[in-house]
This record gives structure tokens, sequence and C-alpha cells, in this order.
């Protein structure tokens, strides 16, 4: 499939993708790097081939994704019809180990504890936290009217020594 952008180079499946292929297939042959190359090649071209076909498909059905659908209907209209059974088989076995994936992420199912009891606890955490922060400004504030208290405390000593030392000097000049 020729290229008007001169990239093919950047749109070819990894080798190491194909050799771990090649490998499980055909544990006992030994195949040529050429062969290897060769291999590489088609499958990026039979892949361009399908895509495109299915592109059309599904521009032609006004989609703008396209869908397993478009690539079913792309592989029968060019002449691939017998491999849709396996892809519709390969198709369904991705959906099952996706939705095995989503419900193995999720943390709730993997905890075990029914929504509503976790929801209890959620509501027991944050009327903790409440009464902390409430204990936190209580404790504060009794700091500050501590600090209030001494500090009227010291300007009245203060206050008073110097009112005690001003009359010291009245004394000291009657005499």
């Amino acid at each position: 499939m020729a290229s008007s952008s001169g990239n093919d180079d950047d749109l070819t499946i990894p080798r190491a993708a194909i050799n771990k292929m090649i490998k499980e297939t055909l544990p006992n042959v030994r195949v040529a790097n050429d062969a290897r190359e060769l291999v590489v090649n088609c499958c990026t071209e039979f892949i361009h081939l399908i895509s495109s076909e299915a592109n059309e498909i599904c521009n032609k059905s006004d989609k703008k994704t396209i869908s397993p659908e478009h690539v079913i209907n792309a592989l029968e209209s060019l002449g691939f019809a017998s491999y849709i059974t396996e892809v519709k088989d390969v198709l369904q076995e991705c959906k099952t180990v996706a939705l095995k994936r989503r419900k193995a992420s999720s943390r709730l199912e993997n905890l075990g504890i029914p929504e509503e009891e976790l929801l209890r606890q959620q509501q027991e955490l944050f009327a903790k936290a409440r009464q902390q922060q409430a204990e936190l400004a209580q404790q504060e504030w009794l700091q500050m009217q501590q600090a209030a208290q001494r500090a009227q405390m010291a300007a009245a000593s203060s206050s008073a020594s110097q009112q005690a030392g001003s009359s010291q000097d009245e004394e000291d000049d009657d005499v």
C-alpha cells in the first residue's frame, strides 16, 4: 500500500511482537530475518487494508468512530469472510477481559463491604473530624483567653509597681 506521507516506517507492527507470535505459532521452526521482515510488512499491509475499508464503511454509515461491526463488514467485503467467526470470538474475549479489569479495579467491590456500611463509616469519620476541629478551636480560644488574662495581670502588676515606685519617690522627697 503506497503512502503519500512517506512515513511507512512509522506505521509498522513492532518486530518484537511479530517475533513472539512466530515463536508461539511455530516453536520448532527457524524463520529467516528476511521472512520475518516480510511477515511484518504483510501484517502492516493487511491492517492498512482492513482499516481503510472499515473507515469507508464507517463514513458511509455517517459515523465518526470505527466500530467492531465496521471491521467485520470490511473483512466480509474484502473476501475474508472465513475469518469472521474467529474475529467475533476474539472480540467477545476482549470484551470479557475488559469487563473483568473494570470489575477488578473497583475498590468498592474488592473491599467486600456493603455501600451502606461504607457510607456509615464515612459519616462517622466526618463527625469525628468535626469534633476534633471543634476541640482544637476551643483550645485555641482558651489559650487566647489565658494569654489575654496574663497580659492584663502583667499590665496591672506593672502599673501597681509604677505607682508604688512613684509613691516611694514622694516619700524620699519628703525626707
